[in-house]
């Protein structure tokens, strides 16, 4: 109870004080930062001992690329052909992120797999049952498709395919693991937890980065430098667990938003004339052509128009027409009949393969017809259902029976007060509600309701129109295809620009006149 009171009180003076601190040294070096607005050392123990992290930039995490954010019209590239009206443009901005450079693929889904079985699988086994692929997503009726049910997701040829047969929330809860094990990893790297920690772990006595920061996970410590000890303690001299304000960790993977997707798919930095490395060199803000497909600055085509042996060649796997899935023999036109390797066909300007083509993917939010037109033209997304730490009867914080931190529901009553938001779930804010007069009824008059979530980008069986970043498409959270999978995101923190990079217009001071 005292120690978890300690992180709490750390946790509010870090929020309050960690933007302020001074210019001059290093945070764990000879000469003591001090506070702008106290006077006071920081990382000092005779001083009260307050814990600042020296300012860093923002680490990629494995297997992430960077995307800089900015403006870009969300929606249709070309003519509605499904006379949907469910991706008409509109302008928002995306805040700078990181996204998966590919599809995640079969053999990382089996390494998730075979984590869950060894953590699990003695006293919970239904956690592995329920996380396994549905393979039988590639039988048909009128078709011999068995060796896929058979090899397609197990077979070492298939390793580096894009995984299928994934519902929606079997890829949120594979994002949450990714984001327990790259953490854990940077803690064992950092010395603040030993390799061997890991054979101890079983249960709810597993790694989750919630648990820990909330110090309901201890772990075994594994062999500190001088200076991670001295970082990595509390005002009395006794070690503490990292928090998120030490720099230590890195922010959530999870699934990306449909108009994160759509704006890293388009790819607009490769039209910007002039884009610098060098801080205070930018490129103008323009774009040059209106694009349809993710690779727009090479051709607005769907083959390659480069000179070359590549001139003529498909930049994409998609279906080119009926029974045409890849072409004629000796002459194959993408040369996949079915998914192909996930850092095959071409890659955009962000460097993200297969944003059109290959498998369609799940996306964060839950689907409405009018998504583009309505909310927010800041980080749009639709599918908040908010939540917060529970507490027990005693007001502290607890873990389940598999190690994860318990969360729960923000309930209306909490909200009703606030300025921002009224309701704890507002899935159906504007679209849904009692004030948008609309209803959706689920298996009479629809098929959409709270459990519809988007699917962007074209599949190895679709017809080109599919491709464009712009069209949208919807499945409900517990079904799943093999023309469906997905990829991660995470959160950038930091310049917008990127590493390295400072944020804001910094001016020179002007002189006073005497």
């Amino acid at each position: 109870m005292h120690r978890l009171t300690s992180v709490s009180m750390l946790l509010g003076a870090s929020i309050i004080m960690s933007m302020s601190a001074c210019k001059n040294g290093g945070a764990f070096g000879k000469k003591k930062e001090k506070s702008t607005a106290t006077g006071w050392n920081y990382n000092d123990p005779k001083m009260g001992g307050f814990s600042v992290a020296k300012s860093k930039d923002q680490q990629t995490g494995p297997g992430l690329v960077f995307v800089q954010g900015g403006t870009f019209a969300m929606g249709a590239t070309e003519q509605d052909v499904m006379a949907d009206w469910n991706n008409i443009p509109r302008r928002i901005t995306v805040s700078s992120f990181y996204i998966d450079e590919t599809e995640v693929a079969n053999v990382h889904y089996r390494e998730y797999l075979y984590w869950l079985r060894r953590m699990y699988d003695e006293s919970f086994p239904d956690v592995y049952r329920k996380a396994l692929p549905d393979t039988l997503v590639w039988r048909s009726e009128l078709a011999y498709n068995e060796p896929l049910v058979e090899y397609y997701f197990r077979h070492p040829a298939y390793n580096d395919y894009p995984v299928v047969g994934v519902n929606w929330k079997q890829a949120v809860d594979y994002c949450k693991w990714r984001s327990n094990r790259v953490n854990e990893k940077m803690l064992i790297d950092k010395g603040l937890l030993s390799k061997n920690d890991m054979k101890n772990q079983a249960d709810d006595n597993t790694f989750d980065t919630k648990s820990y920061t909330a110090g309901l996970y201890e772990g075994i410590p594994g062999n500190m430098s001088k200076s991670t000890k001295a970082q990595f303690r509390n005002a009395d001299g006794s070690p503490r667990t990292a928090q998120f304000e030490d720099g230590v960790m890195l922010p959530n993977y999870r699934l990306p938003t449909e108009a994160e997707w759509e704006y890293a798919a388009l790819g607009y930095i490769g039209q910007n004339p002039g884009p610098s490395k060098k801080e205070g060199k930018r490129g103008e803000e323009l774009i040059m052509n209106k694009q349809v497909y993710s690779w727009g600055t090479n051709t607005s085509g769907l083959r390659d128009i480069r000179r070359g042996a590549w001139q003529g060649q498909f930049l994409a796997n998609f279906k080119r027409g009926s029974g045409d899935n890849m072409g004629m023999a000796g002459g194959l036109n993408d040369r996949a009949s079915i998914p192909g390797p996930v850092v095959a066909f071409f890659p955009n300007t962000f460097g993200i393969y297969n944003m059109s083509g290959n498998v369609s993917e799940w996306v964060l939010d839950v689907y409405r017809p009018l998504n583009p037109i309505d909310g927010d033209d800041f980080n749009y997304f639709r599918g908040n259902k908010f939540q917060t730490t529970y507490m027990n009867g005693e007001g502290e914080p607890e873990k389940d029976s598999l190690g994860h931190l318990k969360m729960r529901d923000v309930t209306d009553e909490e909200s009703a007060n606030r300025l921002n938001y009224q309701k704890g779930d507002v899935i159906n804010y504007l679209d849904g509600d009692s004030l948008s007069q609309v209803e959706y009824g689920y298996g009479i008059t629809s098929l959409i309701n709270d459990k519809s979530h988007v699917v962007k980008g074209g599949s190895w069986n679709d017809r080109a129109y599919w491709l464009s970043p712009g069209a949208r498409r919807y499945m409900q959270e517990d079904m799943a295809t093999n023309t469906v999978g997905f990829r991660c995101a995470m959160d950038r923190v930091g310049s917008p620009e990127g590493n390295k990079f400072k944020t804001g217009q910094l001016f020179k001071k002007q002189r006073q006149k005497r």
